[in-house]
């Protein structure tokens, strides 16, 4: 068992909180899309009402890449969704960022600096030698506690991570609360129970359709995006040049021959495209699974009308539906069909899960909602999906039986 906030005496207490608000940043350095600040506001008001201190610990980006930055906007923007000052500190586990933390009132709260403007948070570590680096020795010496509601990080363990519940009383977040009791329950929902696997992280829904279909937990699997052209090509479909260059050069060729393991021994409950669409003339153009390959330029964007047709009916009979990944390339008006079609089909089943990142990105951009719950977390949401231990996780577990020890 994991403690949580109901465990905590949060008065006076100084709490450092690790969330995950790595957000897209737009062109002007503002928040493109703040829904992941909004999933820590319970969270971070809970302590604050209640009294706490509270230092609150994120990344944002990576180096190189254009949206990482520092987390100045976040701690703003958090004081709006929040509606109380939220300070801001440019540093993470110096004297400075000490100080600051040792200064809070109760009912306070500081944004520190991106953790990943330090080395150590791109290493991954084991919690007791995570506990040594200099980020957690520097900051736990001002913390009477930790909470880790950064579910969609739970499954790295770097320092901010695992470190402090090694030398911290440790708890979840209402966030990690939350994902861990529906994602760790799925065995418990009703059945039939349907898998939606879709989008491009191939290797890991391979891993997911093997352990679900292992453990008799999916009636049915069905497959769309990247990994249904995997399945299609592992079925003997010719895709076209297109479609199979674009698997070969993301490094997905080896996964064609797990994909044609999985059809071997489950190929009666994984459903895959009976067609698909292209763009012919820049307009959208659907293919039979016969009239495949297309021309040499024409790649798989989106699953076809058949298909769709075909994956409502199987959610009709569906009492349970755990959808991860696009049908296509939402992005594109044009393949958006599959994607909106599957995805709003899952709604009317009485329980409807959905994994995170890229495939709550969609959502949010589709205008589509009504689903039990979405997920904050998409490596992590997949890694619980195959009963894979999730480090940031374990770290919280093995926190409290120090404590108890």
């Amino acid at each position: 068992m994991i403690e949580t906030l109901d465990d905590l005496d949060v008065e006076g207490t100084t709490v450092g909180v690790r969330v995950d608000i790595n957000s897209p940043i737009g062109d002007d350095g503002s928040l493109a899309d703040d829904a992941r600040l909004q999933a820590h506001v319970d969270t971070l008001s809970e302590l604050l009402d209640r009294g706490g201190r509270v230092a609150v610990l994120a990344h944002q980006g990576r180096p190189g890449s254009d949206d990482f930055t520092g987390l100045e906007t976040h701690a703003a923007h958090l004081s709006d969704l929040l509606e109380r000052p939220v300070g801001y500190a440019d540093v993470t586990f110096s004297d400075a960022a000490r100080e600051t933390v040792s200064s809070l009132e109760n009912g306070e709260c500081v944004v520190l600096e991106n953790t990943r403007f330090y080395s150590e948070e791109y290493m991954e570590f084991e919690p007791e030698r995570a506990a040594q680096t200099h980020l957690v020795e520097g900051l736990s010496t001002v913390l009477d506690a930790y909470v880790n509601d950064a579910f969609a990080a739970a499954h790295r363990s770097q320092p901010s991570l695992v470190g402090f519940p090694a030398v911290l009383p440790s708890y979840a977040g209402r966030v990690m609360e939350a994902e861990l009791d529906v994602l760790g329950s799925i065995e418990e929902t009703t059945e039939p129970r349907v898998y939606m696997l879709g989008g491009a992280k191939v290797s890991d829904s391979i891993d997911v359709a093997w352990s679900v279909l292992e453990k008799d937990l999916a009636d049915h699997v069905l497959t769309a995006g990247v990994v249904g052209n995997v399945f299609l090509i592992a079925d003997g479909v010719d895709l076209g040049d297109e479609s199979s260059d674009f698997i070969y050069d993301q490094g997905y060729w080896d996964e064609i021959d797990r994909a044609r393991d999985l059809l071997d021994a489950y190929g009666e409950r994984i459903a895959l495209p009976r067609d698909v669409a292209i763009s012919r003339d820049e307009q959208r153009y659907e293919l039979g699974i016969n009239a495949l390959p297309p021309q040499d330029d024409e790649g798989a964007l989106d699953i076809g009308s058949s298909t769709l047709a075909y994956y409502e009916r199987l959610l009709e009979d569906a009492e349970t539906v755990i959808l991860n990944g696009p049908a296509g390339v939402f992005e594109d008006d044009q393949f958006q069909t599959g994607t909106r079609g599957v995805y709003e089909a899952a709604t009317d089943v009485e329980t409807s899960i959905v994994g995170g990142g890229d495939t709550a990105s969609a959502l949010r951009s589709l205008g589509i909602d009504g689903f039990s719950h979405v997920s904050t977390g998409g490596g992590a949401a997949l890694r619980m999906l195959t009963a894979e231990p999730l480090p940031a996780v374990s770290a919280l577990e093995n926190s409290r039986e120090r404590a108890s020890e």
